[in-house]
C-alpha cells in the first residue's frame, strides 16, 4: 500500500522497488514522530521531541564507504582517498538490498539540496526507518507540496540499517557500506544506524558535481550581517571544530551550519536543517541550539537521558561524544529564509589544533589560506568518527577529506579563484588547546574566539597591530580588544617555551611531511609557503636564545 504525496509515474516501482510493504510518501514531522513511536523506533522526549539511539554505529564509517569504478567516473576520482567498488558488486549489493527490503514498510522523502534554484539537486530518500525520514526531512532542503506532483529524483538514496553487507559478495569491508554510483545516480546505504550518512552523502555528490558548473562546493558554515546579505562570512572547519556554535551568533543572520556552494552569483546553503553536537551545551553559550532540545520534532540522537522525567544529560557521553540534535533551520530566529547570500567578504577556516601550538586567529595571505585549506589540520574530535575515543591529529584536505570525491586541487583552484575574484579576507582560528597539549593545556575559551571573530568580521581587527609568526609565518594580532592579550601568544601560555618549541618543531614538521603530496601540483607561491616563509623567523629565534 502507498500513501501520502507523489508523482504516481515516479513511484518506487517505477526505479525498480517492488514487492515492498507499505510505501509512505512525504510524511509530514507529525505523522513521522507517530511512526517512530508506534513502530518502537523512538521515545518521547520533553516538548516532544525524539529521542533515538544508533547502536554500535555513532559515527560515520568512512572506512565503508565505496565509490562505484565506472569508465565514465573514473578519471575525476581521487582514488587515493575514494574505495572503488566494481559495477558487478554494486548490482549484487542493490539485488540483495532489494530483496531484503521485500514486505518492509519504507518512508519516503522527496527533498532537494541547494537553496541556489539554478543549482538545486533533487534528492529521494528511501528509509527503512521513520525517524531517518525525520532526520532528512530536517536536514535537507522541503519542496512546497506544489512541487510534489512533478517531482522526478536526480538522485535517490537508499537506507536500509537492518541489511548486513557481505564483504565477498559486495566487494565491501564490513556488514556496513555506503556505496555511490554517480553514473545510476544511486546511493546505497546498510549495516548502520547513523543518520548523519545519509547527509553526507548528498554531500559527496554535490561535491561531485558542482565543480563541473564552476560552483566551490564547501564543508563550511556560513552567516551574514543583519539586513546585507552582502557581507556574508564562511566557516570552513570539520565536525566538532565549531562550524555550528560559531556561525550561530544573534548578531548576524545563519546562512546554514555546514554545507554550502560558493557560484558566481554568491554563497547558497545545501541544507534547510542543522545537526548540531549537543555535549556540553548550555543555555547560557549557545541559547538558541539548546532551545530547540525541547522543541517538537528535534531529533535528539544518542544522549543518555532521565528514564523518569526524560530531562536530557548533556555531560554524559556514555553512548558517545558524537551525541546530536537534528532540526529545521527555521528553528533559529535569525536563520535565513531563502538560504541564500553575497560572496564571502571573510573566510574562516576553523581548526582544532590538539597540540597546543596554534594560535588563537591568524590572518592568511592567499598562498598562505591555500595551504592550509589543502592542509585541512585539525584533531578529529571523539565519537565523530568510530573508534575515535579522544582527540586525534590529523590532516583533511579542504577540511572535508571523507566527502571529497575529486582531487584536492580541483577544490583548491576554485576557492583560490574565487577569493582572488572577490577579494574575500582569510583567518585561520584554532578552537582547540592553549597552554599545553591536549591532557595538559585548556580549551580555547569560547568567549576570546568569539570576540576574535567579531572583530574580523565587523573590519576593526583588520586594524590591529600584527606580529609574524615563528613557525608558519602568518600574522598574528598583538592586542585585540576583549581579549587577553596572554591568549594571543601561545608560546607564552605554555610553562617552558622550550617544550612549546619543540612541540611547534614537530607540528611544523607534521605538515611539511603531509604538504609533500600536493607540491607537484601547486603554484610557486603556494610553495613557498609550505616550505617555510617563517624559517629565517625560527633562524633568528635560534641565535638569539641563550
Amino acid at each position: 500500500m502507498e500513501s501520502g504525496r507523489v508523482n504516481p509515474g515516479m513511484r518506487l516501482g517505477h526505479q525498480g522497488f517492488t514487492g515492498l510493504g507499505r510505501v509512505a510518501y512525504n510524511l509530514p514531522e507529525n505523522a513521522l514522530v507517530e511512526a517512530s513511536l508506534r513502530r518502537g523506533e523512538a521515545r518521547l522526549g520533553q516538548g516532544g521531541t525524539l529521542l533515538v539511539t544508533t547502536g554500535r554505529h555513532t559515527g560515520r564509517s568512512p572506512k565503508d564507504k565505496f565509490v562505484v569504478r565506472t569508465p565514465g567516473v573514473d578519471p575525476h576520482i581521487w582514488w587515493e582517498n575514494n574505495h572503488p567498488m566494481s559495477e558487478a558488486a554494486f548490482d549484487r549489493l542493490l539485488c540483495d538490498i532489494t530483496g531484503h527490503m521485500a514486505g518492509r514498510d519504507v518512508f519516503v522523502q522527496d527533498l532537494y539540496a541547494g537553496a541556489d534554484p539554478a543549482l538545486r539537486l533533487d534528492v529521494r530518500v528511501i528509509a527503512e526507518l521513520a525517524w531517518h525520514g525525520l532526520f532528512i526531512r530536517h536536514l535537507l532542503r522541503r519542496p512546497a507540496r506544489s512541487e510534489l506532483d512533478g517531482f522526478t529524483p536526480d538522485f535517490t538514496i537508499v537506507n536500509v540499517p537492518s541489511f548486513r553487507a557481505d564483504p565477498a559478495r559486495h566487494g565491501c569491508r564490513s556488514e556496513t557500506v555506503i556505496a555511490i554510483h554517480f553514473e545510476r545516480r544511486l546511493v546505497l546505504i546498510g549495516g548502520t544506524a547513523y543518520a548523519g550518512e545519509t547527509k553526507k552523502a548528498v554531500f559527496t555528490v554535490m561535491n561531485y558535481l558542482l565543480p563541473e558548473k564552476g560552483v566551490m562546493p564547501m564543508h563550511c558554515s556560513a552567516n551574514h550581517a543583519r539586513g546585507n546579505p552582502v557581507d556574508a562570512a564562511i566557516f570552513f572547519g570539520l565536525s566538532g571544530t565549531g562550524k555550528t556554535t560559531l556561525s550561530a551568533d544573534p548578531d548576524r543572520t545563519l546562512i546554514g551550519d555546514d554545507e554550502h556552494g560558493w557560484s558566481d552569483r554568491g554563497t547558497f546553503n545545501f541544507e534547510g536543517g542543522c545537526y548540531a553536537k549537543t555535549i556540553s551545551l548550555s543555555p547560557e553559550a549557545e541559547p538558541e541550539i539548546y532551545a530547540t532540545t525541547t522543541r517538537f520534532g528535534t531529533v535528539i540522537e544518542n544522549m543518555v537521558f532521565d528514564p523518569e522525567t526524560f530531562a536530557l544529560d548533556f555531560e554524559d557521553t556514555s553512548l558517545t561524544a558524537n551525541m546530536r540534535c537534528a532540526y529545521p533551520l527555521e528553528a533559529i530566529s535569525n536563520a535565513s529564509a531563502t538560504g541564500l547570500a553575497g560572496h564571502p567578504k571573510n573566510i574562516i577556516m576553523l581548526t582544532c589544533d590538539a597540540y597546543g601550538v596554534l594560535p588563537p586567529i591568524a590572518r592568511l595571505s592567499p598562498a598562505q589560506a591555500m595551504y592550509h585549506f589543502l592542509s585541512g589540520f585539525t584533531a578529529k574530535v571523539a565519537g565523530t568518527e568510530r573508534g575515535v575515543t579522544e582527540p586525534e591529529p590529523t590532516f583533511s584536505t579542504c577540511f572535508g577529506a571523507p566527502f571529497m570525491p575529486r582531487r584536492p586541487e580541483v577544490y583548491g583552484a576554485l576557492l583560490r579563484e574565487k577569493i582572488a575574484r572577490h577579494g574575500a579576507t582569510c583567518w585561520l582560528v584554532n578552537t582547540g588547546w592553549t597552554g599545553g597539549a591536549y591532557g595538559t593545556g585548556r580549551r580555547m575559551p569560547i568567549r576570546a574566539t568569539r570576540a576574535l571573530l567579531t572583530a574580523a568580521l565587523d573590519g576593526s581587527l583588520g586594524e590591529a597591530t600584527f606580529r609574524t609568526d615563528a613557525n608558519f609565518g602568518f600574522e598574528v594580532p598583538v592586542t585585540v580588544k576583549g581579549v587577553d592579550p596572554f591568549l594571543l601568544d601561545p608560546r607564552g601560555t605554555w610553562q617552558s617555551p622550550a617544550d612549546y618549541d619543540a612541540q611547534a618543531a614537530r607540528l611544523v614538521a607534521m605538515f611539511a611531511e603531509n604538504f609533500a603530496q600536493y607540491l607537484p601540483h601547486v603554484d610557486a607561491d603556494v610553495k613557498a609557503a609550505a616550505i617555510g616563509s617563517a624559517a629565517p623567523v625560527r633562524a633568528a629565534r635560534a641565535a638569539a636564545a641563550p
